[in-house]
C-alpha cells in the first residue's frame, strides 16, 4: 500500500490526569520548564514529522494552546486541533445522565477525523517515549507496504523499561507471530514490581503471575493508515450497544479494541517494532522526581539541548 502524504503525529491530550492530580500535559518536568510532551515533539520533529494534531478538551484549550501549542509552532510544526467531547456520538445515541468520563482512546481518534488526512502515529501527551521510537514509526509509515491488508504498526517496549516503583500500572501484553506481526494484546490492569521481579494479579492480590522483564508491552504508540477511522466509526455503535446497558458511566472504546477487531476480520496486520528506550511517565506524584532526574541526565549527556528545546 503506497503512502502519498507525509505521516502526521496525533497526540491524545484530553485526559485531565485524575490519579496524578493535575494537568499533566503542561506540568513542568524538564530542567528549563519543559513538559513531557515537549520532548516528544522534539523527538518527533527530529524523526521527520511536520504536522501535529492535538486532541484536547475545550476546557483546557486556552492554557494548552498558550504553552504546548505555541512551543510546537516554534518547533516548526503545522499545528491542528481536535476536541474530544462527550456528545460526539453516532446519530441516535445520547450521553447517559451523569456521565463525565471520556469515551476512550478510539473515540479520541474519531473526534479528530476531520483533521487526519495521512498515515498517522498516535501517542499519549503525558508519556516520555524516547528518541528511537519516533524514527521507527515515521520510517514505517513513510514506506510502501504491498499487500491487501491495512499496514498498521505498533512500537513495543520491554516491560522492565516501563514499570513504576511507586504503584501498579496497566500494560497491554503483546504476543507476536513468527513474522513479527501482532497476534494479541492482553490488558493487565495491575502489574507491580517486587524484590524478585515483576508480576501481575487478576484477583485483587490473592494470586500473582510473574512476567519476564523483556515481555513486549504496548504503551499506546500506534501507527495507522487513514482507514483506521472508518474501522473505528464502524465499530463504535456496536460498542455502545453492547456496553451502555451494563456500564453506562465508565465504558471506554479503546484503540486496541479496534485493532483486535481488524486483526480478527483479516482487514489489517500490525507490525511490532521494539524500541530499547526506557519509557517514563508520571502515573503517580512520586514518579515525577525520577523523571526529572532522567531528563536532566539526558540533557547532560547531550541527547537534548542544554537550553530550552524550542
Amino acid at each position: 500500500m503506497a503512502n502519498s502524504k507525509k505521516p502526521v503525529l496525533v497526540v491524545m491530550a484530553a485526559g485531565m490526569g485524575s490519579r496524578f492530580g493535575g494537568l499533566k500535559q503542561i506540568e513542568a518536568v524538564g530542567p528549563n520548564g519543559e513538559a513531557i510532551l515537549d520532548y516528544s515533539l522534539y523527538d518527533a520533529r527530529r524523526a521527520g514529522f511536520e504536522t501535529v494534531v492535538f486532541i484536547i478538551k475545550h476546557a483546557i484549550e486556552e492554557p494548552f494552546k498558550a504553552t504546548v501549542g505555541a512551543r510546537a509552532e516554534r518547533a516548526g510544526f503545522e499545528v491542528r486541533y481536535a476536541y474530544q467531547e462527550l456528545d460526539l456520538l453516532p446519530a441516535g445515541y445520547t450521553v447517559p445522565e451523569g456521565r463525565v468520563k471520556p469515551w476512550g482512546t478510539a473515540h479520541a481518534i474519531l473526534s479528530a477525523a476531520d483533521v487526519i488526512d495521512a498515515p498517522f502515529a498516535v501517542i499519549n501527551a503525558d508519556d516520555y517515549y524516547g528518541r528511537v521510537c519516533f524514527s521507527l514509526i515515521y520510517r514505517y509509515l513513510s514506506e510502501d507496504h504491498p499487500g491487501e491488508k491495512l499496514p498498521w504498526v505498533m512500537v513495543g517496549y520491554l516491560l522492565g523499561n516501563t514499570v513504576s516503583a511507586n504503584g501498579s500500572v496497566s500494560r497491554g501484553v503483546c504476543v507476536t507471530d513468527e513474522a513479527g506481526n501482532l497476534d494479541t494484546v492482553t490488558e493487565r490492569t495491575r502489574i507491580e514490581t517486587y524484590e524478585g521481579g515483576i508480576h501481575y494479579t487478576e484477583d485483587g492480590g490473592e494470586s500473582w503471575t510473574d512476567l519476564p522483564e523483556d515481555t513486549v508491552v504496548s504503551m499506546n504508540m500506534w501507527g495507522f493508515t487513514p482507514e483506521f477511522i472508518a474501522q473505528a466509526r464502524q465499530g463504535f455503535a456496536d460498542f455502545l450497544d453492547r456496553n451502555l446497558p451494563v456500564n453506562p458511566m465508565k465504558c471506554e472504546y479503546y484503540l486496541p479494541t479496534v485493532v483486535t477487531e481488524a486483526l480478527e476480520s483479516g482487514k489489517a496486520e500490525v507490525k511490532v517494532l521494539t524500541t530499547p528506550d526506557k519509557w517514563y511517565g508520571i502515573t503517580y506524584r512520586e514518579d515525577k522526581p525520577e523523571l526529572m532526574a532522567a531528563l536532566r541526565r539526558m540533557g547532560e549527556e547531550g541527547l537534548y539541548p542544554a537550553d530550552r528545546l524550542f
